[in-house]
């Protein structure tokens, strides 16, 4: 994943909404926009993806759109960033199968890579925007990060994951998305994602 840099230029009212921190108008505004992006990227994948669309679907005015997201890069890694949201959600109101760290971690990664490969275009768009993201998308990049490595810790079972867990975590998720961006470019199967993951992830983890 790109380095984690805090964003200082990020647009008034972003930074609120996306740590929930903002008004419920903001907030609601904020998920009306990126339930927008995810719509049209599921239908035609990243250039699908244009300012004044969004803000149409959205129902806001296109400065507004640019108020909360300076441009389509930053659209679509809050919209990853959400997608994670959601996936850690419904892993907390599920048992994760598993004997140990690594094997229930690998359920989590077959189950969001499985999620991911069905909606193709959607994958696409978002992962070759989080291949884009520069300094000015820190805030974005560093939520997704964020959300992995919690997701992940709650896999393994670890309440309070330590800097060592978390550079872990930070190698598997990095080493995830290098092989989204192969599949999405059409550089390697689906196949060879989920061993890469496996492989990663046992080498990583079964030793700890």
């Amino acid at each position: 994943m790109p380095p984690r840099t805090r964003n200082k230029t990020t647009a008034p009212g972003a930074a609120e909404s996306a740590n929930g921190t903002g008004s419920a108008a903001q907030r609601e505004r904020r998920k009306r926009i990126l339930d927008a992006t995810l719509a049209l990227a599921a239908k035609g994948g990243f250039e699908a993806v244009q300012m004044r669309a969004v803000a149409e679907n959205a129902g806001v005015a296109l400065g507004t759109l640019y108020r909360y997201f300076p441009s389509k890069i930053h659209l679509l890694v809050a919209a990853l960033a959400q997608e994670f949201q959601v996936a850690g959600e419904k892993l907390d109101r599920s048992k994760i199968p598993g004997e140990t760290a690594a094997d229930r971690l690998l359920y989590v990664f077959e189950r969001n890579t499985t999620a991911m490969q069905r909606n193709p275009n959607l994958t696409e768009a978002m992962v070759r925007a989080f291949m884009f993201a520069d300094t000015t998308v820190a805030l974005e990049v560093e939520q997704v990060g964020q959300l992995m490595e919690d997701m992940f810790a709650r896999a393994a079972g670890i309440d309070n994951p330590t800097e060592h867990d978390r550079a872990i975590f930070h190698l598997i998720a990095d080493t995830w998305m290098a092989n989204l961006i192969a599949w999405v470019t059409h550089r390697v199967s689906s196949a060879d994602v989920h061993h890469r993951i496996e492989l990663a992830v046992r080498l990583l983890l079964d030793k700890e």
